[in-house]
């Protein structure tokens, strides 16, 4: 088993898109991410995020699926993370979890979390903590 945490920085591309018709009067924010991550961590990724902010400042929450094609420690493949983040009055809470069985290729059987840190100057950063088994199935 290969256990690794690695960080890095990441760009970000966000565009709205409209809600269903069902959604349309609920508040919510739909848009598309296209993100391409760096380090070791050396992919890109699409994916869509619904969202919702509070008219309290710093309260907002987010879910979001997102997959990614690239190379995780030199291993090729893809997976699927999920994403389920609330802030609460600037106090973020984050789960952004590898979902079961997503990945593919040589990087089937990986498990992993990450977070994602936000510096002020709005630069993207990420902390992946990973497994994956020595060879990939």
């Amino acid at each position: 088993m290969i256990s690794d945490s690695i960080t890095g920085p990441f760009d970000v591309k966000t565009a709205p898109h409209p809600l269903s018709d069902t959604a349309s009067a609920s508040g919510l924010l739909r848009m598309s991410l296209d993100k391409r991550f760096h380090g070791s961590l050396d992919a890109t990724s699409t994916g869509e995020m619904l969202a919702f902010r509070s008219a309290t400042a710093g309260s907002a929450g987010y879910v979001a699926m997102e997959t990614v094609h690239g190379s995780l420690a030199g291993r090729h493949g893809s997976f699927v993370l999920q994403h389920s983040s609330t802030m609460a009055r600037g106090v973020p809470e984050q789960r952004i979890a590898v979902v079961p069985d997503s990945g593919t290729d040589a990087l089937t059987g990986l498990e992993g979390r990450m977070t994602i840190d936000v510096a002020a100057d709005g630069a993207h950063a990420y902390r992946f903590d990973f497994t994956l088994p020595d060879s990939a199935g």
